[in-house]
């Protein structure tokens, strides 16, 4: 069995993993970080969405093995502490979620989208979040909250 070595959340882990092992996998099983979520198997809902060396990435797609020496975020590193992202707090703050089951995924997508492009409009927000799907909003709440959460990690905001 393999050995693979990575950061996860800050945290450095040194992991056997069978070589046909997922990263969503081993993050929800292995490490017990269930907020990434599985959705559908085929990368087509992104549900599973985690940061991986700083870019976002479809973990139900990614074998755990090709992970091996990289920095892994998922929704559970976001926060600090008590402290909500930005983007999180954006979520809460203008309803963009209902039964919450894609927010992890979406949270992290906007979360690189708006690292990747700072200055968005809705049209770039709705282009740029295309690989996450939600079957309870409508998404424009989703949007005006990524729209928020973007302004609020600009830098030189308060957050």
């Amino acid at each position: 069995m393999p050995t693979i070595a990575l950061t996860v959340n800050g945290a450095p882990h040194r992991l056997d993993v069978p070589p046909h092992a997922l990263l969503v996998d081993v993050l929800r099983e292995t490490l017990a970080l269930t907020g990434t979520h599985v959705g559908c198997d085929t990368s087509q809902c992104g549900a599973c969405t985690v940061h991986v060396d700083g870019r976002s990435a479809k973990s139900c797609t990614m074998l755990a093995v090709q992970a091996d020496g990289t920095e892994i975020t998922t929704i559970e590193g976001l926060a600090k502490g008590a402290t909500l992202h930005p983007m999180q707090a954006a979520f809460r703050n203008h309803h963009g979620l209902q039964c919450g089951f894609c927010t992890p995924g979406m949270i992290m997508a906007a979360v690189a989208l708006v690292e990747a492009t700072p200055h968005l409009d809705e049209a770039a927000v709705r282009h740029g979040l295309e690989g996450n799907l939600c079957r309870c909003t409508g998404y424009q709440n989703i949007v005006t909250a990524v729209l928020d959460g973007a302004r609020a990690m600009a830098p030189g905001s308060e957050s």
